[in-house]
């Protein structure tokens, strides 16, 4: 695991270590103090974790969970529906996902107005329109500032690499920043990076290095207050706990699962991303931010549609029902979201564009009802008509669900207070 800083050289880290002492106290103190500013504000959640399922570029909605079909061709493309169990129609191009409507819900009327990819990612990363004052944080660094590490685990994982700056730690400290798996779960040979104890190094060595490292972290953390010192001490403090937790190393292994669950998923970046966050949100790990494909379909937005969906129906299908399974979905929120939608006639090139105005949004467990469709557009798919939400109310919908009261401020540079979401509200009709 990589962490940014100076240097330190042999001679002057056990210098360092000899000088200093190490003060465990201390060190305690100073984290229970962090905690519990952290948990001020906390309600009782129904959610233990997430995962957030983002489809870069901006998948359209019409060709996937609002579809219309009775608007114009030039409208509704060459796409046809299927009907879901509960009775509701979505696009063809879902007909796994249709089987288990029963155990999900959709929001058909997401709205913003960023129709810029940079722009439009930060609202579904943050609940925040962008900012020239500030980088908000991410989701997942805001759940990891609130409730911290659990069985050992990094709270916050991104699969297979934090996808873009709008998913890091923004103005909060880079301790809260998430850890990247480095490489694809899809890959034959996936392992995950900086998870072996260094060649040569025993338990008890590796230990010795821990106590001296705590030292010279606690040296510098009385004379420099700076986040980079306090964010190296609380990445080389989890780091440590990961590699020396066998439970924890064991959780990334995904060559755990069996031939048969992993073919259900799909041998595919879609699926086996999906099937390591489930295995990660089952170990411990409190937020799972994921990546599959790239929607940004200016051009034939058919035959890409046709080569990106099946994947991606598979392995929703599989994850929801995996979860359901094991008793994990009522305390997994799963959120299947996207930048914007697309606009709602076919271009020139036979392609849609950008939409903020109009998109959909899966979710699932975690205190989400079931065999819901909330909200609904014209029949052109192009404004909403009933029931508009907005990133801001996602986003506190979701924290809601963790126990997380939105309206909590962080403190950004300045020490300026920042509410966590600003001006969002609850779906309350999407809740159980």
């Amino acid at each position: 695991m990589k962490c940014s800083g100076n240097p330190i050289s042999r001679r002057g880290f056990l210098t360092v270590g000899a000088v200093g002492g190490l003060n465990l106290a201390t060190l305690l103190q100073r984290r229970e103090l962090q905690a519990s500013q952290a948990n001020a504000g906390s309600r009782p959640a129904k959610a233990d974790s997430v995962i957030h399922i983002f489809l870069p570029g901006g998948i359209a909605h019409q060709e996937t969970f609002d579809p219309k079909p009775y608007a114009p061709i030039e409208f509704r493309g060459e796409f046809g529906t299927v009907k879901t169990n509960t009775g509701e129609v979505i696009c063809e191009t879902l007909p796994q996902v249709a089987k288990i409507a029963d155990k999900y819900s959709v929001i058909r009327s997401m709205s913003h107005g960023e129709a810029a990819h940079e722009r439009g990612t930060h609202n579904m990363f943050t609940g925040y329109q962008p900012s020239p004052a500030l980088l908000y944080p991410s989701f997942g660094s805001v759940v990891s500032y609130k409730y911290g590490p659990r069985e050992n685990l990094p709270p916050y994982v991104c699969i297979p690499n934090q996808p873009n700056v709008y998913a890091g730690s923004g103005f909060m400290s880079s301790s809260f920043a998430p850890f990247s798996l480095g490489a694809d779960p899809a890959n034959a040979n996936f392992s995950v990076r900086d998870l072996s104890m260094p060649r040569g190094v025993e338990e008890e060595r590796f230990a010795r290095r821990r106590s001296a490292l705590e030292a010279v972290n606690h040296y510098f953390a009385k004379k420099d207050q700076s986040d980079s010192v306090q964010a190296m001490d609380t990445f080389y403090d989890r780091a440590y706990s990961l590699i020396s937790s066998q439970k924890a190393r064991e959780a990334f292994d995904i060559s755990q699962e069996s031939d048969g669950l992993r073919d259900r998923y799909g041998r595919n970046q879609a699926g086996q991303r999906m099937l390591m966050g489930r295995r990660l949100v089952e170990a411990g790990v409190r937020m799972v931010t994921l990546t599959y494909g790239g929607w940004d379909h200016h051009a034939n937005i058919s035959p890409s549609m046709k080569r990106l969906m099946p994947p991606l129906d598979q392995a929703l299908a599989a994850l929801v029902s995996d979860l359901d399974s094991r008793g994990l979905l009522d305390s997994t929120l799963v959120m299947v979201t996207s930048e914007f939608g697309r606009t709602p006639r076919i271009n020139a090139d036979a392609g849609r564009d950008h939409w903020p105005r109009s998109f959909s949004v899966m979710l699932a467990g975690g205190g989400i009802k079931r065999g819901v469709f909330y909200g609904a557009t014209n029949p052109t798919a192009s404004e909403v008509e009933e029931g508009p939400v907005s990133h801001a109310d996602l986003a506190t919908t979701m924290y809601h669900l963790l126990g997380i009261d939105a309206g909590n401020e962080l403190m950004a540079p300045g020490d300026r207070p920042v509410p966590i979401v600003d001006g969002g509200k609850v779906v309350e009709p999407l809740l159980v």
